[in-house]
């Protein structure tokens, strides 16, 4: 923390804690694994942006910061596992005894998906969904860079028939039900999937063990 010069935020603090953990905020007691910090990242960076705490224990302890190299570990995930690599603003927090916290911010990206370098070489792009960072679906990936790109095609009848099938609020779909609803090939479904996701028509909810096509909330 030799450069990152620290200001007395112990109310704002403790107001930050007692949020717990959310869909923007994260603790961590230390710093030790950049790739791991690259999918909380990750997921920030694919939904709203959010906040690590660190020095600040999973039940809401202030601990403090024990390492200096924190915000380098950090700096390390954004720039060196993340890609494309992401930007992180620093600010540290003092109480009153004498402990500081760190607080590293990241954005919503405005280029998704952002995606972590993984041990074995493969890319994968993680989602924030309440306080846990998710491995994002495939369609989903598939999805953003759809909507990134100025090419995509135009909506056809069959984008609407099954835009159709998410009138209802709350429906959830997985693609091989889509697929025997429409009698098209999976390959199909998912590929309309896709494209109405890019759109905005329809979303991807998270039931607990895995995204699914839903209609928008």
């Amino acid at each position: 923390m030799k450069d990152l010069k620290a200001i007395r935020g112990a109310r704002l603090l403790r107001e930050m804690v007692a949020e717990g953990e959310h869909v923007r905020q994260d603790f961590k007691f230390a710093i030790s694994d950049a790739r791991k910090i690259a999918r909380s990242l990750s997921a920030f960076a694919n939904n709203q942006g959010g906040r690590l705490l660190i020095g600040v224990k999973d039940n809401g302890v202030i601990a403090g910061v024990r390492n200096e190299e924190d915000v380098y570990v950090v700096e390390q995930a954004a720039e060196r596992y993340c890609t494309p690599p992401q930007h992180v603003e620093f600010k540290a927090y003092r109480l009153d005894a004498g402990i500081c916290v760190i607080v590293a911010e990241i954005e919503a990206s405005p280029v998704r998906p952002v995606a972590v370098l993984e041990k074995d070489g493969t890319r994968r792009a993680y989602f924030r969904v309440a306080d846990e960072n998710i491995a994002a679906h495939p369609l989903m990936e598939r999805a953003w860079r759809m909507a990134a790109d100025d090419t995509v095609p135009p909506l056809t009848d069959r984008h609407y028939a099954l835009a159709s099938l998410f009138d209802e609020p709350g429906t959830r779909l997985d693609e091989r039900t889509i697929a025997t609803r429409l009698h098209i090939s999976l390959a199909e479904a998912e590929a309309l999937v896709a494209r109405l996701a890019a759109a905005g028509i329809i979303t991807f909810a998270f039931d607990g063990t895995r995204f699914l096509p839903a209609s928008l909330p």
